[in-house]
């Protein structure tokens, strides 16, 4: 697909990727500000495109714009800051059509840079951010380009190392798997993988499936941002299939320092999965346009291996110990791909098994054994 045709119509992937970034977008402004309110919050879109699509969908910053204005702290203190070198005028005046100027406090932005060919774009991230302690603009920085260019794992680790700053990332693994093989796109390569590259191309050839190789690009991105930061960092990826075959067509790559935002997109992506996906370390939350007549609710079904392979491996690591619920998912939680929801349905099935025993301390009646709360109380046998 050409990127001058990829506007008119907007596929359901397009629609579940853009929804899963509007949905986490006010979630997260609720989080930093449980541990500070700054001067400003920031939504950036580096490669925004017109806001609407032919057929007249709205794309993110529509739909960002469209969750902000319900809250009335976040009308006040988001500020936007969109980028599109080709599309910026329309996306102004497809913005500004339905929110007009004063509608948000903060003046909203409309770049038109080209992305990778700007230094003044790399330098605003790297260092425009920065100041010690709490960050006063804490930044959720989404970048969907049309392939890879203008994606700088090292620019983007930097602006990651400021306090309360996320990213989510678009991988386009049809265009990065095949590019890994062409020597012409080696400087493309490099800023995607800095120091990982020859390593990825070396253990492509011990991987057997597609979905393997796949895999290990998106592990290897991640892991660059680990490396560089020299701290934990939290990476969690969506997965989108193809529309007309049974291929990966693309990734959204989550990345944050802050178990908060772990929580909080594995809760979002786990909402808008339609796959019963089993986490083996290949597989993650994955959404099939094909199989959209099919209910959302396969990950909890009763057979759920997921769920069956949680429980587990909580009977077995917390045999015999007792604990809040809210403890226990904090601390293992960030462990894995497992969401808040798989938690609080492992634990009630062991309860119905009876290899664990709840009970609340608030003296409310509960119609359920388990809510992932301090005031349950769990007992494994």
């Amino acid at each position: 697909m050409k990127e001058s045709d990829f506007f008119e119509n907007q596929t359901i992937s397009s629609k579940i990727k853009a929804s899963i970034v509007s949905e986490y977008f006010p979630s997260y402004c609720k989080i930093i500000i449980k541990k500070h309110r700054p001067k400003e919050l920031r939504y950036i879109d580096l490669f925004a495109g017109p806001g609407l699509y032919g057929d007249g969908n709205a794309s993110t910053p529509i739909l960002i714009a469209r969750q902000c204005l319900k809250d009335d702290f976040l009308k006040n203190s988001v500020k936007f800051i969109f980028n599109d070198n080709q599309y910026s005028s329309e996306l102004e005046k497809n913005f500004c059509s339905e929110f007009p100027d004063g509608t948000f406090a903060k003046k909203v932005h409309f770049g038109k840079s080209t992305v990778g060919e700007t230094p003044a774009i790399s330098d605003f991230l790297m260092t425009k951010t920065h100041i010690k302690n709490f960050n006063e603009s804490p930044s959720l920085l989404f970048i969907d380009p049309f392939g890879y260019k203008g994606i700088e794992t090292k620019v983007l680790a930097e602006f990651l190392k400021n306090w309360g700053n996320e990213i989510f990332l678009f991988v386009n693994t049809k265009r990065i798997h095949p590019a890994l093989e062409n020597d012409k796109f080696d400087p493309l390569m490099q800023d995607l993988f800095p120091s990982t590259l020859d390593n990825i191309r070396k253990d492509r050839k011990y991987k057997s499936t597609v979905a393997e190789r796949l895999s290990l690009i998106i592990n290897k991105l991640g892991e660059e941002y680990q490396s560089l930061l020299g701290e934990k960092v939290y990476y969690t990826a969506f997965k989108f299939q193809e529309e007309d075959i049974d291929a990966t067509s693309h990734y959204i790559l989550h990345i944050t320092k802050g178990d908060r935002g772990y929580d909080l997109i594995k809760t979002i992506y786990n909402d808008f999965a339609n796959v019963g996906t089993v986490f083996d370390g290949i597989n993650t939350y994955t959404f099939d346009a094909k199989k959209l007549d099919k209910s959302f609710n396969e990950l909890f079904d009763q057979n759920s291996i997921n769920i069956d392979k949680l429980k587990d491996e909580l009977c077995n690591l917390f045999h015999g110990k007792k604990m809040t619920a809210h403890e226990l998912f904090e601390n293992h939680h960030t462990t894995g791909l497992y969401s808040r929801s798989h938690y609080t349905e492992a634990l009630r099935r062991l309860v119905d098994e009876g290899r664990l025993t709840s009970n609340f301390i608030d003296n409310k009646m509960h119609k359920v054994s388990v809510l992932i709360s301090k005031d349950c109380i769990l007992n494994f046998h």
